[in-house]
């Protein structure tokens, strides 16, 4: 195992229930700080990432042969980061065993009684919020074996008797809506499954294309990479390369997803029509719309799958090719 002394590594701890964006965009805002990355979980791998630990104890063991000088604990659904958070918790380390971003809370804080009622009331004055991540000399880890989140990992390191020094939490950036716009069509030709919006569906001919040809996913993504100004699917996937023939279209809107967690954004919506005569949409939309929310890591309620035609006019019209459009709204740090 090689050695990175001097390094920071990080733990990502994932709730379960946690969604797989949230994930990825937890992950993304963690590379640009840190120079090993763990998740901890039941949950698929991260790319970039050391395989997934199953508990705080056994990431700390592994980290330890790389004896970094930091190690960041990062909840997974709470993922944004904001800028020079962890710049400020690293500085705190240079007098104290860990430190973590808390933010003042002002107003009355309330007991809640088992029936929902008030109990005790008293003001907030003094009171601040923990926020993760929370940074720490590599030694004050082995305390830590219970902790289930980051923020209730400052009690245990509080209880073994480790300084704790509060970073004033930095404001998130305001996220701004940006929309795209996509475009795909592909002809029909027999002996070719037909795969639309992820879901494969019985019909006579599929769509030709040097991948799946899945012209749904293709115009979302476009509409994605078009909404991050990325460019479209062409340029991340390439035609001309051998690697992404017949190739399931599923891993190019993964890849769009990532693209928006690495961006610090999040998926506001997706709308994606199907220009066709045949088949019928209808009673597919509801598993495509499930399937495409899936592949982004959102509610399903975010995604739109429907159909039209151009009534018998055109090449969809003379049922020689199914065309499609997309639109997304993405939300994305000024």
């Amino acid at each position: 195992m090689t050695r990175i002394s001097n390094s920071v590594a990080a733990v990502l701890l994932v709730p379960a229930g946690t969604p797989p964006l949230a994930v990825r965009r937890a992950a993304a805002a963690l590379r640009h700080e840190a120079d090993l990355l763990l998740p901890v979980g039941a949950i698929a791998p991260i790319a970039d990432a050391l395989p997934p630990a199953a508990s705080l104890r056994e990431a700390i063991d592994r980290l330890a042969p790389y004896a970094p000088k930091a190690l960041l604990l990062h909840d997974a659904d709470a993922p944004d980061i904001p800028p020079g958070t962890v710049a400020a918790l690293l500085a705190a380390l240079l007098g104290a065993d860990a430190a973590v971003p808390a933010q003042p809370l002002a107003g009355t804080l309330a007991e809640v009684q088992p029936d929902g009622r008030a109990g005790a009331t008293r003001p907030a004055e003094g009171v601040h919020l923990l926020r993760s991540p929370v940074a720490l000399r590599s030694a004050a880890g082995l305390h830590l074996a219970p902790a289930q989140r980051a923020t209730a990992a400052v009690a245990l390191l509080e209880a073994a008797g480790c300084t704790v020094a509060l970073v004033p939490a930095r404001a998130d950036r305001p996220l701004l809506p940006r929309v795209g716009t996509g475009f795909d069509v592909h002809v029909l030709e027999s002996g070719r499954r037909l795969v639309l919006c992820g879901v494969e569906v019985p019909h006579t001919a599929g769509l030709a294309g040097h991948s799946d040809a899945d012209v749904g996913i293709h115009a979302l993504c476009d509409a994605i990479y078009g909404a991050l100004a990325e460019g479209d699917i062409g340029r991340h996937f390439p035609p001309s390369e051998a690697e992404w023939k017949d190739a399931d279209s599923a891993r190019f809107l993964r890849h769009a997803a990532d693209r928006i967690a690495a961006r610090g954004g999040m998926l506001a919506n997706a709308d994606v029509t199907l220009i066709c005569e045949r088949p019928k949409i209808t009673p597919h939309a509801a598993a495509m719309m499930a399937r495409l929310a899936d592949l982004l890591g959102v509610a399903a309620e975010r995604v739109s799958v429907k159909a039209t035609t151009t009534e018998r006019l055109g090449f969809t019209g003379r049922m020689e090719g199914i065309a499609a459009q997309a639109v997304a709204t993405i939300l994305l740090p000024d």
